[in-house]
């Protein structure tokens, strides 16, 4: 069976340190492109890939106002991934204490 790519699956998605980044830049609030862009030493095509990746995997959606695409976060897939990984926050059972 294939992985799926990023763009499918939102922990692969997140594994990027620049997608990361855009995730925690849009938890502070909406952003375009462009101001996204700038918070980079990247060029605004790769921004713009990367919000497609984030996009494809539902974690990013965007409005249009005028002819601007206005970028917000969707935390759905993120309490998803919080919710999986809560349960490996604790030792293992079968571990015992020193």
């Amino acid at each position: 069976m294939p992985r799926p790519q990023a763009g499918e699956d939102p922990f692969r998605a997140i594994a990027d340190p620049t997608r990361r980044r855009i995730i925690e830049l849009l938890s502070e609030q909406p952003r375009t492109a462009g101001e996204l862009a700038r918070s980079f030493a990247t060029c605004h095509s790769t921004v713009s890939e990367h919000l497609s990746i984030l996009r494809q995997t539902g974690l990013v959606s965007y409005t249009e106002q005028a002819s601007r695409r206005i970028y917000s976060l969707r935390p759905g897939p993120l309490t998803e991934i919080a919710t999986w990984s809560a349960r490996y926050s604790q030792p293992p059972t079968y571990l015992t204490p020193d």
